[in-house]
């Protein structure tokens, strides 16, 4: 009597949660659609500016928290379903370069910017993965972007567009090695490596489903509540300088005539906070008008991979030291990427 009583109610649960996937795509799906749809309701103009900003601000923010939601909620039911300790076994049993590699192949395949791969991330550090793999794959997540990559090949040459995965994945794979070389598990903040979840497999304790469901819940609220208002806050910011890309400033100091144009460049793609697809266009006109290539692909790297949203919303899960570390050696990273294109490109 009692085993059927629990799996009734175990299958009432798997609906509710197949009834909340769905209802989770409609909401991705109809995000984008909706604001388009509420601006041309309005009779506003979507190429201005202000307008512009505000759309922007709407969308990525409602695009973020559901993934936030959605990806965390996913990865504590993963956590609270499988043995963490055989996962970390099963990795380091492969050894750390096939972890990095597997992290720069899941980066490849998730086609998220640089602020919307950090619940993944959050959700990986929460369950036990290696830091240096974690952060490995923050790096490639939306710095070897598919979509840039063929908007590459379209506009500069399949050549350069191979070019770039590959400069992209090695960098990856580099700074995560370099990474493990250190004790990095200190300077992560607490909101991340505790929860719930954590306690579900105490002393050999198999939780049944609903256990699992409660936990993932609380551990998705725990952090959701930790880190939603710097999430405004960076989007706000993203939205407030979104759409304005100097390309005449660039033309000018970060010429081929500047040694120091990688550097320039570099440094002024981070605020820009753009995706693949919107910074290659940018790029090509910048090639156009005589950017060397090296230069060129240094900004576009810089766009998609750091931006100032990113950083105040990972400051939230990462200590100053480790924030200012990953963020310095990514930026010397692709300094270096810019340099060497300019030298063989």
């Amino acid at each position: 009597m009692v085993q059927a009583l629990e799996s009734r109610n175990d299958t009432r649960l798997r609906l509710m949660l197949a009834g909340g996937a769905m209802l989770w795509v409609a909401l991705w799906l109809a995000n984008e659609r909706g604001w388009d749809a509420l601006v041309g309701l309005l009779g506003l103009d979507l190429k201005s500016r202000p307008v512009g900003a505000v759309h922007f601000f709407l969308y990525d923010t409602v695009k973020i928290f559901l993934l936030l939601l959605g990806l965390m909620f996913v990865v504590g039911m993963l956590r609270a379903s499988l043995d963490l300790e055989k996962a970390r076994t099963f990795l380091e049993g492969r050894g750390l370069f096939v972890g990095l590699v597997l992290a720069v192949a899941l980066g490849v395949v998730t086609p998220f910017c640089s602020c919307s791969s950090i619940p993944l991330f959050i959700g990986f550090v929460a369950a036990g993965i290696p830091l240096s793999v974690t952060l490995t794959f923050l790096i490639a997540s939306p710095l070897v972007s598919e979509i840039a990559a063929i908007m590459i090949g379209d506009q500069f040459g399949w050549g350069i567009a191979l070019a770039y995965l590959v400069a992209g994945s090695v960098l990856s794979i580099l700074i995560g090695w370099i990474f493990s070389r250190f004790n990095l598990e200190p300077w992560v903040e607490d909101v991340v490596k505790s929860g719930r979840v954590a306690t579900l497999h105490t002393g050999g304790h198999k939780p049944t489903l609903p256990q699992r469901v409660d936990a993932a819940v609380e551990e998705t609220k725990d952090i959701f509540g930790d880190v939603w208002k710097w999430v405004l806050l960076g989007v706000a910011l993203g939205a407030a300088i979104h759409g304005w890309v100097p390309a005449d400033f660039f033309a000018r100091f970060a010429g081929p005539d500047n040694p120091f144009a990688v550097v320039v460049a570099t440094v002024a793609g981070m605020p820009l906070y753009v995706n693949g697809a919107g910074v290659v266009p940018v790029g090509e006109a910048l090639w156009t008008k005589g950017m060397s290539l090296g230069t060129v692909m240094a900004f576009m790297m810089s766009s998609i991979a750091l931006s100032i949203p990113q950083a105040i919303m990972l400051r939230r899960v990462l200590k100053p030291r480790l924030l200012a570390l990953y963020f310095g050696a990514v930026t010397l990273g692709i300094m270096a990427l810019g340099f060497l294109f300019n030298l063989f490109g």
